[in-house]
């Protein structure tokens, strides 16, 4: 195939593409445009069934599929066949599929009942539902390239072990698959003894392990710099806020924090105040500038909080904006309104559970304000109850 061609070929396809997203009318066109797209970029008998395959028995756009094509390809359906159907058979739905194999597309090549049925039976023999199965499999198939008696045995004994049950065991494997007997033996089981050493709780190594497996799998001389690190700054073993901070220390340079530390300053923070933070929920330091940036955006200028009130509850900053600032703080922000809650209600409720705050502040005044259930749901907006002037002289006043 000549290079001229290949250009050409390009070239069309660019045009493709663009005549699809400027095209709103011709109908005939948008409707045909994924098989003209497969059939154009397929010609290889070969890529020409994966790709149909992914997208028709796998849910994958035909995007994906052409990008997951590339990972592994095959000229008949039986082996895929049999593949989908055992993880079906093990409580996989299509949306699980889906995610398995945009993530490790070779699976659909291997031999199901040497390679994947032996494996998908250990996991229903040791105690694993349908559901933890498929959830474990969604999130981490990469899981399913560890050898079973080499790996998988013996790493799922040592966590049983030291969890106790397979629901936490079930939340390690969704994040990683590293946990190898070399990593238990060489890392994991050090780093274990040196937090006992230290006197933190057996519970908050447990939180730890299931949390953040990664960081227990740290080379040891780097976790022992971490949580030595971590004493220094004050932190007391015994909470779990140390271990919180180990987390951020190891995965966090010396530029990203100093990057971190300029971000919050931006708000008037003083390196104590930001410290402070730290102490009370670690955790914040590993937000990225846009989740900082946005969120004290819309609690300091949106909602009238001042920064240095922020920093006793950093944990809100952990929260989604989109799925749980908002719509929470306008809720309460009507209510407050409407004089059905106190004006100086502190940023503790976002720290309420879901349905802590639902029966405290939705279901409890519903009836006062009819329209607080969508707003809730964040299917109206503050401003659509009309409380737009009372909102613009509120915020004057603070």
């Amino acid at each position: 195939m000549s290079s001229n061609f290949l250009f050409r070929k390009v070239m069309l396809i660019h045009d493709v593409r663009r005549i699809l997203k400027s095209s709103t009318t011709q109908l005939g066109l948008m409707e045909n445009s994924q098989i003209f797209f497969l059939r154009f970029f397929c010609s290889p008998k070969e890529q020409s069934f994966t790709v149909s395959y992914l997208v028709n028995s796998c849910g994958l756009s035909p995007e994906s599929a052409l990008s997951v094509s590339r990972k592994t390809k095959f000229e008949t359906p039986e082996r895929a066949d049999s593949v989908l159907a055992l993880l079906r058979n093990y409580g996989c739905t299509d949306i699980h599929i889906s995610k398995i194999v945009s993530k490790y597309p070779p699976l659909l090549t291997v031999d199901p009942e040497k390679t994947l049925l032996p494996k998908l039976e250990f996991f229903r023999s040791v105690g694993f539902s349908g559901p933890d199965i498929a959830g474990i499999l969604s999130s981490n198939p990469n899981i399913l390239k560890r050898g079973l008696e080499s790996n998988l045995i013996p790493a799922y004994n040592f966590l049983r072990s030291v969890l106790m049950v397979n629901e936490n065991v079930a939340r390690v494997w969704r994040k990683t698959d590293w946990i190898t007997v070399q990593s238990v033996q060489n890392t994991i089981t050090p780093n274990i003894a040196i937090l006992k050493e230290i006197g933190v709780p057996m519970s908050n190594i447990l939180f730890l392990i299931t949390c953040h497996p990664t960081t227990v799998n740290l080379n040891r001389e780097k976790f022992d710099t971490s949580v030595k690190k971590v004493i220094e700054m004050g932190f007391d073993p015994l909470k779990v806020t140390f271990l919180k901070a180990v987390v951020v220390i190891r995965g966090t340079d010396e530029s990203i924090w100093k990057h971190k530390m300029e971000v919050y300053r931006r708000w008037g923070l003083t390196d104590d105040e930001i410290m402070l933070m730290f102490r009370l929920d670690p955790l914040c330091m590993r937000s990225s500038e846009k989740k900082i940036m946005s969120v004290m955006d819309f609690l300091v200028n949106k909602v009238g909080w001042k920064p240095a009130v922020v920093t006793r509850y950093p944990t809100v900053l952990l929260c989604s904006l989109e799925k749980k600032i908002i719509p929470w703080c306008s809720v309460v922000k009507v209510l407050q309104m409407k004089g059905l809650v106190k004006k100086n209600l502190s940023l503790p409720f976002l720290s309420r559970s879901e349905k802590d705050f639902f029966n405290s502040f939705v279901a409890k005044y519903e009836q006062d304000v009819p329209e607080l259930l969508k707003l809730y749901q964040g299917k109206i907006d503050i401003l659509d109850l009309g409380f737009v002037s009372e909102a613009i002289q509120e915020k004057k006043q603070l």
